[in-house]
């Protein structure tokens, strides 16, 4: 009887030895994984040079509306501004894009819905153009861009 107590009592530590370990890693990889910063924390002269080497353009906000009906805004209605060399920001009403011409086409850079918004679909590229889709409550708005003369430019639904 002794002897018997005796292994399940040692089978028990072992198994909450187990499930300890089990937890801690899940702990650890759940916990990086939501506030950890993948490949570790940089320091300020790792950032400047990331930086200088792909700088991202800040992408310009739509600006917001005092009074009136909602704004709409269509693909030719979004705004473009020139960042750097063959990239543009465009603006629209749903949400923001940054594109940019390449040897291989144009390809939007980056992306991201504006308040009350969510990106519907996206076509990247590269390719001969590019869209991203926004829908929200206040409606549906398409960006659709290509390169003409090596510049990114808003262009109406095909």
């Amino acid at each position: 009887m002794r002897r018997r107590s005796l292994l399940v009592a040692a089978g028990w530590l072992a198994t909450a030895a187990v499930a300890t370990l089990i937890g801690l890693g899940a702990i650890r990889l759940v916990g990086e994984s939501i506030t950890g910063t993948p490949g570790g924390v940089r320091s300020e002269e790792e950032i400047a040079r990331a930086l200088e080497a792909d700088p991202l353009p800040s992408a310009s906000a739509p600006a917001p509306t005092t009074g009136g009906p909602p704004a709409t805004a269509s693909p030719s209605a979004a705004s473009p501004s020139v960042t750097a060399g063959a990239r543009r920001s465009f603006a629209t009403a749903g949400g923001t894009a940054v594109a940019e011409c390449t040897p291989a086409g144009v390809r939007l850079v980056s992306w991201a819905p504006a308040q009350g918004f969510r990106v519907r679909d996206v076509d990247r590229g590269p390719d001969d153009d590019v869209e991203v889709r926004f829908e929200g409550a206040a409606g549906k708005h398409e960006l659709q861009v290509r390169c003409l003369g090596g510049e990114p430019v808003s262009v109406e639904d095909d």
